[in-house]
This record gives C-alpha cells, structure tokens and sequence, in this order.
C-alpha cells in the first residue's frame, strides 16, 4: 500500500477516535452544543479522510500539487475538529450563532476561532478542488 494512502488512512481512523471521545465529554464544554458539532466534526472529518485515502492512488496531479492536496486536508480534518473544540470550550460565538446562542467570549477569543474557521474553510475548499482536478478523466489522444 502507498505510504500516503495508508497516513491517510491512519489519521482517518485516529480523527475518527477523538471524534468519539469528544462526545464522551461534550457535557463538559461551556457550551454542550458545540461539544456535539466538535464530536460529529472528529467523526465526519475522519471518515472523510478515510474516504480520501480509499481513492489516493486514482489522483492524478504533479508530486507538489499532490503534497499540497495531502496537506490541505489533514490541516482541514484535524484544525476543523480542534477549532470546534476550542469554540465549545470557550463559549466563542465566531461564526457559529446558532449553536452558540445565548454564550460569548472575549473579543480575542472570538478572532481565534473565526480565524480558525475561516482557514479551515480555505484548506478544506482547496483540498476538495486538487482532489477533484486529480479525479478528472484523462484525455485520451
């Protein structure tokens, strides 16, 4: 098996286990319902890692753009998890009204998560468009 197929596989699964610990503790959080999205975001994150490593030896792109793809996603997988984890933790509200109703932090708190989630958002949505360009069917000639 690829060594990048199979750390991709690993993270998946190790992502997939914090997911399920941290819905042991999402009571604890300052706020439970972003304890809950921190445990579905470990959950799904690592699936969609497994999922990513299931189809690695089919993307095509150059060494670099592959190593970006690659990079992309395990920061997308594991800072999404963390972010919503230090957001259920802080009672942060960046980004997030509707589970966060009725908490707050202080103004630096805030920025950190909504910079965390915004660059989640970022590496996520250029993982998921190297992935898709490396899917492409070939040209034949």
């Amino acid at each position: 098996m690829d060594d990048t197929r199979r750390r991709l596989i690993w993270h998946g699964m190790f992502l997939f286990l914090l997911g399920l610990l941290t819905g042991f503790a999402e009571q604890q959080f300052t706020n439970p319902r972003m304890g809950l999205a921190a445990h579905l975001e470990g959950v799904m994150n690592g699936i969609f890692l497994l999922a990513l490593g299931a189809v690695w030896a089919e993307v095509r792109l150059t060494p670099r753009l592959k190593v970006a793809a690659y990079g992309c996603a395990l920061y997308g997988a594991y800072a999404n998890w963390a972010v919503t984890t230090l957001a259920a933790i802080l009672g942060t509200t960046a980004m997030t009204p509707i589970t966060a109703a009725g908490y707050g932090a202080s103004p630096w708190q805030e920025a950190l998560v909504n910079y965390g989630f915004m660059s989640v958002g970022i590496m996520i949505v250029a993982c998921s468009v190297l992935v898709l360009w490396g899917l492409r069917r070939s040209v034949m000639p």
